[in-house]
């Protein structure tokens, strides 16, 4: 399984202390906030695979917190998981009114928990189970590290792969090359913008050979996309 990416809010810290050490033993890769305001600039950094948010924390309440993650392009679709004392309907209601995918009321088990992440995260995140990514006739093996299409092996590079990886993981939208190189190079890379169109252009190469369609579509002045309408 892939690591993923846990932002946690929770400003009980023994709380954060156990359940830092349930999620790292699966392999989790966890960044902690005890503050709200904080949590939104982690997130818009560096946009994590799902948000595990305390209602009542320091700052920005809970609810404003998830209110403000779904306004923001980066993280409008990333699982938000409410953890609350508030067990109340009226209460679970507002929650998943503002934009919550799940709500756990305490005391919970954190077993029980990293479960249910999981479950949330092999729904919307295949890639992270280690389940192929499929788009019309291309399908990604991320265990393997094999590229198909139309059943025919693609060979790839491992930053093309990496590149393809992202588009197949978020078919349809359109990234910048400035948000290409925070997701696929990382955050303290030091290459050019210019340079991802050098990849894209190799990445293309590769997945057009023989006359097949061109799935990656330009978006004038805004940066690249997978075709959604290449999905069949």
């Amino acid at each position: 399984m892939s690591k993923a990416k846990l932002l946690l809010v929770e400003d009980d810290m023994a709380l954060s202390e156990l359940l830092i050490w349930h999620f790292e033993r699966e392999e989790f890769k966890v960044k902690h906030t005890v503050d709200g305001e904080e949590a939104l600039l982690l997130a818009r950094e560096n946009p994590p695979d799902l948000v595990l948010l305390d209602w009542m924390i320091e700052g920005l309440s809970g609810i404003e917190v998830c209110r403000r993650l779904r306004r923001m392009p980066d993280t409008a679709n990333v699982p938000i998981i409410m953890l609350t004392a508030r067990g109340e309907e009226e209460d679970r209601v507002r929650g998943l009114e503002t934009g919550a995918d799940d709500y756990v009321t305490k005391p919970f088990s954190p077993r029980e928990l990293v479960a249910r992440v999981g479950a949330v995260l092999r729904r919307v995140r295949p890639a992270l189970a280690g389940e192929p990514l499929l788009h019309g006739d291309l399908a990604m093996d991320t265990v393997s590290y094999k590229v198909r299409r139309d059943g025919e092996v693609i060979p790839l590079g491992p930053t093309e792969f990496r590149l393809l990886k992202h588009f197949l993981e978020h078919p349809g939208r359109v990234f910048s090359r400035e948000r290409l190189l925070d997701s696929v190079w990382g955050h303290d890379s030091d290459i050019e913008p210019r340079t991802v169109d050098v990849h894209i252009r190799r990445l293309r190469k590769a997945l057009n050979k023989g006359g097949k369609t061109d799935i990656i579509r330009t978006v004038r002045s805004a940066g690249y996309a997978l075709d959604s309408d290449s999905a069949g």
